[in-house]
């Protein structure tokens, strides 16, 4: 019973995602995979965050943390010329901000 409750505490903590478009190049390649942790506190600014997508219900959005304000949060792409985010659908509430992807700073080498 110890390995289970050990395996469903990991689950609930931590999630893999997959990358779709190309709003996060070059940080992430689309259909890249990468592991999201949950977020139990407030996300700062430069972190890469899995958030609700508040355009399409049931669906979620890979961003990065543009600004943090008592108004709510700022989500930028990394490709902005590719990026539907917060300059289109402007602040998401801090609830919408559900993982946080570790050592997101990365940039694919060419």
């Amino acid at each position: 019973m110890a390995r289970r409750s050990v395996i469903s505490a990991l689950s609930a903590a931590w999630r893999p995602v997959e990358v779709e478009g190309c709003s996060m190049l070059p940080t992430y390649l689309p259909g890249e995979e990468i592991w999201a942790r949950r977020l139990w506190r407030t996300p700062r600014v430069g972190e890469v965050v899995v958030a609700r997508d508040p355009q399409r219900p049931g669906q979620w959005i890979i961003k990065r943390v543009a600004q943090v304000s008592a108004a709510g949060i700022e989500l930028r792409g990394d490709n902005s010329e590719a990026s539907t985010d917060s300059r289109d659908f402007g602040l998401v509430g801090r609830r919408d901000v559900l993982y946080v992807v570790p050592h997101s700073r990365r940039t694919v080498k060419e």
